[in-house]
């Protein structure tokens, strides 16, 4: 600002000056000299004051903006591999954030999903994650692969959409149900996963252990491969649903999903609080003519314990109030709503989740 004020000082001085030399000429007789030089130098110094108004005023709309302008936010998304389905809806879900919470950028970032997701999240790499909820379950209560390394400071936002567990034979196979498990050669998933967790809590609900029957620790293309060649009697499958690989078989091989009991999927259901309720739906595979109850657990969201309550309240608004952008993004965004977001919810909501559902 001194700056204008002495170019100012300067202007007019120089204005006077001019004026002095105009009156020494007037005494000989140019009477209309120093009336115009009066106006040009009243003309300068109004030109002056606005401009210096002007730039003054503009820098202090700047100030003003930056004052305003939030602080930005990083948020760090982890997801999936990239041809599953956790990619896409992270990815979707970061665009959410970034175009409806002023300052936030928000990077979805491809892993090895579920159990790497709850890692990085308990070492604060990442601020948001997808998991199964029975992985979150597992990590927040100490058991199955995350024995001995609880993980106490993971939290729910919400569960998003269904992860059916499907028991897959051929079609001219004498097994009709779960029950009829017992003595066969069962492809459980590979050790250590989610699938094989599944099977064997499953199988406990039945009454049927490990030693009851032959496991195969299969991942579900061995498992696959397996049922095509008469060494693998039935398989577990945990996935959305339609399932592609399914799917394959079907064309190549006609196959039977086996059904679950109600009685069997509430005595589940009241153990293990992760899991849910499915049909899948006549006619999602070749050949399949009626609906087949089972169960299914969850895809969901989770959050460190220490993220603050507005944030997590900006963004479960945020993702809630865009479902249209999920469903872009993958078919199985059409299951995600807000009033299922609480099925299957197997840890504590993060306070700033409780409050948008709270809300009517």
């Amino acid at each position: 600002m001194n700056y204008y004020v002495y170019l100012f000082k300067k202007l007019d001085n120089f204005c006077r000056i001019n004026s002095n030399k105009v009156e020494y000429n007037e005494i000989s007789g140019n009477q209309n000299i120093k009336g115009g030089l009066g106006v040009k130098r009243t003309l300068i110094i109004l030109m002056v004051s606005l401009l210096v108004v002007g730039l003054l005023a503009g820098c202090g709309g700047t100030k003003s903006a930056d004052q305003k302008a939030p602080a930005k936010q990083f948020i760090n998304i982890a997801t999936g591999g990239t041809a599953g389905v956790y990619y896409p809806l992270g990815g979707a879900i970061a665009e959410i954030l970034n175009k409806n919470i002023p300052g936030m950028n928000a990077t979805a970032q491809s892993t090895g999903a579920s159990v790497a997701n709850i890692n990085m999240l308990k070492d604060s790499k990442v601020e948001l994650a997808l998991v199964q909820n029975d992985t979150a379950y597992y990590a927040f209560n100490g058991t199955e692969m995350f024995k001995d390394k609880k993980v106490a400071n993971v939290r729910g936002v919400s569960t998003l959409y269904n992860e059916t567990i499907q028991i897959v034979v051929l079609e001219n196979s004498s097994i009709k149900s779960i029950s009829d498990l017992k003595g066969k050669k069962v492809a459980v998933g590979s050790i250590g996963s989610g699938t094989e967790a599944n099977a064997r809590q499953i199988l406990e609900t039945y009454g049927i252990t490990y030693n009851d029957m032959s496991p195969q620790y299969l991942s579900f293309g061995e498992a696959a491969n397996g049922l095509k060649d008469g060494n693998v009697d039935a398989a577990f499958v945990t996935a959305g649903y339609p399932t592609a690989a399914i799917q394959d078989i079907a064309f190549q091989n006609k196959v039977r999903l086996l059904p679950f009991d109600a009685d069997k999927a509430d005595a589940l259901i009241k153990k293990y609080p992760f899991y849910a309720k499915q049909i899948v739906k006549a006619n999602s595979y070749p050949g399949q003519t009626t609906d087949i109850s089972t169960v299914a657990v969850k895809a969901m969201l989770v959050v460190p314990a220490g993220i603050d309550n507005d944030t997590v309240y900006k963004m479960v608004k945020a993702i809630y109030g865009n479902t249209d952008r999920l469903k872009a993004a993958h078919k199985l965004g059409e299951g995600i709503t807000k009033e299922t977001a609480a099925e299957g919810m197997p840890i504590p909501l993060h306070p700033g989740a409780e409050k948008f559902f709270k809300e009517k």
